[in-house]
């Protein structure tokens, strides 16, 4: 018997209730992330443009010495350049790009030469100084004419723009947050505590009475080529025998019906290399949060998963914890 798969008698009650929950933390939670998140990119443009003289003095070698800027770089152009674009028009490979923007560890590849790098930089520069935006860097069409509130705009602008390239992402990581706040909080309140995995460690590490979040599952692929599974939840349930499978959740949210319908195969895809590795009586949960409409919930459901509404937590005691 299933928790709410096999239950599509409420499924548009539970649809309903979900949005309204998900709006209402939307609106509590958007507009002061937002500020602050704005606040802050705003202040990373504004030294970018100090460091590059408001972008005058842009340089292969600026670049070199500071990959971090290149998103507010590939914002600063009209249009403002996606990285793929960006790859294309430079001529360099997309795998550069991503690393000199990757979040906390801005990098150059170690294997490419010093040479090679200061060819791809020149080439970006002279993309983005061919597609600087004169609208928002007036001072490119007169340099003798501009002050600080110029430069304050034109830093504010590029800020929005970042901000809102990065709406979905930032939306997405702190709804995960907060929903594995309230499952850490409901599995110890049952009683539960947190592992501490070491790096490498799998469910099979995890005794029972013990929780932990994004640790990996191995399964296998179509292939039979082994792959490990990161899963948001994991759970030993207490009191059962050690060598018993651990209770999988998914922690999934969504501000729109479309992204959702997109997505919903990676979870088919999830349960499908799990279940090679260990059985067709594996499952994979599902905790929703969101616009998940019947279509999505019937598609889930026929490829086996089965899901608990964050709006109805208590559901995950039916689970047997």
């Amino acid at each position: 018997m299933g928790i709410n798969n096999d239950k599509p008698h409420l499924w548009k009650s539970d649809i309903d209730s979900s949005i309204d929950y998900y709006n209402r933390w939307f609106m509590e939670f958007a507009p002061a992330v937002f500020r602050d998140t704005r606040v802050k990119t705003t202040l990373r443009v504004n030294e970018t443009l100090e460091l590059t003289d408001n972008l005058i003095s842009l340089s292969p070698a600026m670049l070199l010495e500071n990959p971090w800027i290149l998103p507010i770089l590939r914002m600063s152009t009209c249009p403002p350049l996606a990285r793929d674009r960006l790859s294309g028009l430079a001529g360099v490979s997309r795998t550069l790009i991503s690393g000199m923007e990757e979040k906390g560890n801005p990098h150059l590849p170690k294997s490419v030469s010093t040479k090679q790098l200061y060819g791809d930089m020149g080439r970006i520069v002279d993309i983005i100084n061919n597609l600087i935006d004169p609208d928002i860097f007036t001072w490119f069409d007169d340099q003798a004419n501009y002050g600080a509130e110029d430069v304050w705009r034109a830093a504010s602008v590029v800020a929005d723009r970042l901000c809102g390239s990065d709406t979905n992402p930032i939306i997405r990581n702190e709804q995960e947050r907060r929903q594995l706040t309230l499952v850490k909080g409901f599995l110890e309140a049952k009683g539960y505590h947190p592992a501490k995995p070491q790096p490498g460690s799998t469910f099979k590490d995890l005794p029972p009475g013990k929780f932990s979040f994004h640790l990996n599952v191995p399964g296998k692929l179509e292939n039979d080529t082994d792959i490990n599974i990161p899963v948001d939840i994991v759970v030993k349930r207490k009191n059962r025998n050690n060598d018993e499978f651990p209770l999988l959740i998914e922690a999934k949210s969504a501000g729109d019906y479309a992204n959702v319908n997109k997505r919903r195969k990676e979870e088919a895809n999830k349960l499908a290399n799990l279940r090679r590795a260990y059985g067709k009586e594996v499952r994979l949960n599902l905790l929703l949060c969101g616009y998940f409409d019947p279509g999505y919930l019937g598609y889930v459901a026929a490829e086996g998963c089965d899901w608990v509404w964050e709006h109805r937590l208590s559901d995950l005691e039916q689970f047997g914890l």
